[in-house]
């Protein structure tokens, strides 16, 4: 059952492969073949792959599947070409951009409440 996460999310091999209709140990091949792919590892070398690494992920299985290369012609194309030029300018974006365009709002609201309490603690304790 597939999980609405947000565009930042990290996911799993089991939810990257459902995305992209493939094979987790085909994923996990791939991770050996080509080395643009680097999902993150936890503790019992559990996969995490990064926005990037699912983008990287779809390329390749679109050059493997729809253009019918093989490993090495994937490889070769990647190489000549680059990630960049092959995906266009969504990779290497900065995925996280809305969440931390949030995130300074957030912490000055945070600031802010925090002086305000401050302030109100002071004044407690000088009517005492």
């Amino acid at each position: 059952m597939p999980v609405n996460k947000s565009k930042a999310a990290f996911r799993t091999i089991a939810e990257v492969a459902e995305e992209l209709g493939v094979a987790t140990h085909v994923l996990r091949f791939w991770e050996t073949k080509f080395s643009q792919i680097k999902p993150m590892k936890r503790s019992g070398g559990r996969r995490y792959y990064r926005p990037d690494d699912v983008e990287v992920l779809r390329l390749i299985k679109n050059l493997l599947h729809v253009k019918r290369l093989t490993i090495e012609g994937a490889q070769k194309e990647i190489k000549e070409k680059g990630i960049k030029s092959l995906i266009g300018e969504t990779i290497q974006n900065d995925f996280f951009a809305a969440e931390e365009a949030k995130e300074p709002n957030v912490i000055a609201d945070v600031l802010s409440e925090l002086k305000q309490i401050r302030t109100d603690l002071q004044q407690a304790l000088d009517n005492k």
